[in-house]
C-alpha cells in the first residue's frame, strides 16, 4: 500500500514517521500504528484522485473513517485512527504542507471501555510465587507434543535446564524476578524489557522507567521484588551476559535483551501453574493499580506510578474497585 502511493503522499508519510520517532520520541509501537493508519488514509486519498497532502479535506477524512467502520473496525481502533490522522494533519499544517489543519474538525468515535482484567490480591501473590520449574516443564511438554517450539521459545530456551545454579536454573531465577517486578511496579512489558542495570536504585528500592513519549518516572518496588532482583543479578544474570548486552537488566538465554514475547510466555505459564485463567503482563499492571487504590493510595499517586498522561486513564481502576465492592455486597449482604 505504501509503495503504490503517489510520490508526494509517500514522501509526506515518510517524513511524518521520522518526525514521530526522532522529534517526538514516540515508541516504536506508536510510530508503526500511526504510520499504518496514515498510509491507509493516503491510499484512500489516492483512490479518490488526490496526489498531494494539500488536497485532503474533512469530507475525505470522514469518508475514510466511515469506510473503516463499515469493514467492522472496533471503536477503539477507530479512536486511534482518528488520533493518528489529527496528528498527521496537525504536523502537515505546521510544516506548511497544508493551508489549514483539516483534521482538527475530526471527532473521535467514543469507545466503549470494558473494565480491565484484575486478579485478586491472593491470586496475584500465587502467580508471582508460582514455581518456574513447574510451568517451564509444562510449557516444554506441551510444545514437544505439538511439535517444534516457537522462535521466541527457542531463543529463550523454554523448558531447558540451562545453567543450574543450586536453587534453580538461570531462567527460573530470572522468571521469578520478572514476575515480582511486574507486579510490584505495574510497569508495561516494553518498559520492563527496556530496563538497564543502571535504572535500578537498590538502596532506595526504586526503578527508573522511560515510558511513552520517552517520559521518565521513578517507581518504587517492595522487598520481595528486591530479593528476587538481587538473586537474579548475583546468581543468574552473570551466567547469560553477552558482550552486546552488558547494560540490559533482563536477558534471554543467548545473552540478548529479553523480548516482550518471552515475558508474555513467562506470565501465561505462571498463571497456568497457579491454576489461574490466562493472564498477560498488562493484567498484572491492572492488578497492581487496583490493589494500590484498594489499599488507600491516592489516585494522583497511582497516575504518576503508572505513567499515565491523563488522570482519566487511571480513573478506570476506581470503577474496578467499585465494581468489586458491588459484587461483594450483592453476594454477602442479606438485603442486597
Amino acid at each position: 500500500m505504501h509503495e503504490r502511493l503517489p510520490p508526494g503522499l509517500r514522501e509526506a508519510v515518510d517524513e511524518f514517521s521520522r518526525h514521530l520517532a526522532v522529534v517526538e520520541g514516540r515508541s516504536e509501537h506508536t510510530v508503526r500504528a500511526y504510520t499504518g493508519d496514515v498510509v491507509s488514509l493516503l491510499d484512500h486519498a489516492a483512490y479518490e484522485g488526490r496526489s498531494s497532502v494539500a488536497e485532503l479535506d474533512i469530507t475525505l477524512l470522514r469518508g475514510w473513517l466511515a469506510a473503516r467502520m463499515g469493514s467492522g473496525a472496533a471503536r477503539t481502533s477507530q479512536a486511534r485512527r482518528a488520533a493518528s490522522v489529527r496528528a498527521f494533519t496537525g504536523w502537515a499544517h505546521r510544516t506548511g504542507r497544508t493551508p489549514t489543519d483539516v483534521g482538527a474538525q475530526l471527532a473521535t468515535p467514543r469507545a466503549h471501555r470494558n473494565l480491565p482484567t484484575v486478579l485478586r490480591a491472593d491470586q496475584a501473590a500465587t502467580l508471582v510465587t508460582a514455581s518456574p520449574r513447574s510451568y517451564r516443564s509444562a510449557t516444554a511438554e506441551s510444545r514437544n507434543n505439538a511439535g517444534c517450539p516457537s522462535d521466541a521459545e527457542r531463543a529463550d530456551g523454554a523448558g531447558s535446564g540451562r545453567g543450574g545454579i543450586g536453587g534453580g536454573s538461570v531462567l527460573e531465577v530470572r522468571d521469578r524476578a520478572v514476575l515480582e517486578l511486574l507486579y510490584a511496579t505495574g510497569i508495561r512489558v516494553s518498559e520492563l524489557c527496556n530496563l538497564d542495570r543502571s535504572d535500578v536504585d537498590h538502596a532506595r528500592q526504586v526503578v527508573r522507567v522511560f515510558g511513552k513519549g520517552a517520559k521518565e518516572r521513578a517507581v518504587p518496588f517492595g522487598h520481595p521484588a528486591r530479593r528476587a532482583l538481587d538473586d537474579w543479578l548475583r546468581r543468574g544474570r552473570p551466567e547469560l551476559v553477552a558482550r552486546g548486552s552488558r547494560d540490559a537488566l533482563f536477558l534471554g538465554v543467548k545473552g540478548g535483551r529479553l523480548q516482550p514475547t518471552v515475558v508474555r510466555r513467562i506470565v501465561a505459564g505462571a498463571a497456568r501453574a497457579a491454576g489461574l485463567p490466562h493472564t498477560r503482563p498488562h493484567d498484572l499492571r491492572h492488578s497492581a493499580a487496583t490493589h494500590l487504590l484498594d489499599g488507600g493510595a491516592d489516585l494522583r499517586a497511582v497516575q504518576e506510578l503508572l505513567g499515565h498522561s491523563s488522570l482519566a486513564s487511571t480513573q478506570i481502576y476506581t470503577h474496578v474497585s467499585t465494581e468489586r465492592l458491588r459484587t461483594a455486597f450483592n453476594q454477602a449482604h442479606p438485603r442486597a
